[in-house]
């Protein structure tokens, strides 16, 4: 086990509390304010008491926010070229949501300053400081937490938390609701167009809308429910057992029935992958292979007609969520004849890896204002299309055929998934970025 030395054991959790309660709901509070960057503590130092949990979330999509190669070659990208305001204001906030502790102490303040300048614990992402130190929230989108951080080491403050009964040596600590609700994710989860008020992601809207948001909070399922309880081995999806993960925050604290990973798994199988984190991709791959089913109807193949029924069983938002222009869910239909012939595909990848228009994509098309779509999402001002797949619900897609399959052929369809079209990677200058890695979330076979 590793030996943490004396200075930082303490009995509690950085994520725990004391009785003392310091918020109990979400708090319409002052708007976003500088701090000094002083005022922030480290992960390192988190890490001497809270080491397993620093190791979790180290290279984790959290942590990576910054550094994350597809982000940031993409965001500059959509940034080149823009002139008009509103689409480089837009362009330029990636961000306050990537870079949350060098935004709100200074540097960087948009994307196109020298990001090599950010000071290192701002280059750390979405780190443990930054969370617990949340006291409230000011807008459901585009990062409207309010903070009250410490004094650094010497006077670290008090850790907002979801426990009740900690009592730490090194900070002070807080009971929060917020750090129990997906209230504290929606912030970031949820991304308005900074200049026309397109919804570009839209995460917590969708779980809020979702029945996993059950008026009862005993049977609510917030996010942490299921990306907070996924390790190794347990996907913790809606259509698998979500167990409590028993254990300590630290090494002398209180044992409890659960301590909430910091894995931070979503769909992402590339990034982690990049950065040599095996664990974080395979549970990025169960993931996404517990969310959705499909399934067959072969009963319309007189009328040339195809149905494949897909299901988002699993996710407690939309299928695919995050910005839904960028992801990339589809099907791969095939039909081959009794001799193994390929008579009929659908949804393959061509040699530039890329998906040809014909591929069923669930996605979100967004629009200029005019009806025309755009892909650069800086350009966004209306939604023109969202056929994405709402959690618990299950869409039909048909299949138009021009012959009928005769018997003894062999239809089969997969539900697949990739991070960002191979169509825009190809577009970047510079160094091939990708091929991003496609993940098989379902698929199905019937003979007729």
């Amino acid at each position: 086990m590793k030996k943490k030395p004396a200075y930082f054991r303490v009995t509690g959790l950085i994520l725990l509390a004391t009785g003392i309660v310091l918020i109990t709901a979400f708090v319409t509070a002052t708007p976003a304010k500088k701090f000094d960057l002083d005022r922030f503590i480290e992960p390192d130092t988190c890490g001497g008491c809270h080491w397993e949990i620093q190791k979790q979330w180290t290279n984790s999509m959290h942590n990576l926010s910054h550094r994350d190669p597809v982000y940031t070659r993409v965001a500059k990208f959509l940034r080149q070229g823009l002139t008009r305001a509103g689409e480089i204001e837009e362009a330029e906030s990636c961000v306050k949501c990537h870079t949350p502790v060098g935004v709100i102490t200074g540097f960087p303040e948009k994307l196109s300053d020298d990001l090599s300048k950010t000071p290192e614990i701002a280059t750390q992402g979405i780190q443990c400081d930054y969370c617990h130190s949340a006291v409230g929230v000011t807008q459901m989108y585009n990062n409207g937490l309010v903070l009250e951080p410490g004094h650094g080491e010497d006077d670290p403050g008090v850790k907002q938390g979801p426990f009740d009964d900690s009592k730490p040596d090194f900070h002070e600590a807080a009971f929060s609701k917020l750090h129990q609700s997906s209230g504290i994710c929606g912030t970031c989860h949820n991304v308005k167009h900074v200049a026309f008020g397109t919804d570009l992601e839209t995460t917590y809207t969708e779980w809020k809308n979702s029945p996993y948001n059950d008026p009862d909070p005993e049977k609510r399922i917030a996010c942490q429910g299921c990306h907070m309880y996924q390790r190794p081995g347990i996907p913790a999806t809606g259509s698998t057992h979500r167990p409590e993960n028993p254990g300590s925050a630290t090494e002398d604290s209180v044992e409890r029935p659960h301590i909430f990973t910091h894995y931070f798994v979503g769909g992402n199988t590339g990034v982690t992958g990049q950065f040599g984190d095996k664990d974080k991709q395979d549970m990025a791959v169960a993931r996404l292979q517990n969310a959705a089913k499909i399934c067959l109807n072969t009963g319309k193949l007189a009328k040339k007609q195809l149905d494949v029924i897909v299901t988002n069983s699993g996710a407690g938002h939309s299928i695919p969520t995050g910005v839904g222009d960028l992801r990339q869910v589809w099907l791969e239909i095939s039909i081959r004849d009794a001799a193994q012939n390929l008579v009929f595909q659908s949804g393959f990848l061509d040699g530039k890896k890329e998906l040809s228009g014909e591929a069923i994509i669930f996605r979100t098309v967004l629009g200029d204002g005019r009806g025309n779509p755009v892909v650069n999402l800086a350009k966004a001002k209306q939604v023109l299309s969202d056929n994405r797949i709402p959690a618990k619900q299950q869409v039909t897609q048909t299949i138009a055929l021009d012959f009928i399959p005769r018997k003894g052929s062999v239809i089969s369809a997969r539900l697949l998934y990739r991070g960002m079209p191979q169509k825009i990677l190809n577009l970047i200058p510079g160094e091939p970025l990708g091929p991003l890695p496609v993940v098989e979330m379902a698929k199905v076979s019937q003979r007729i």
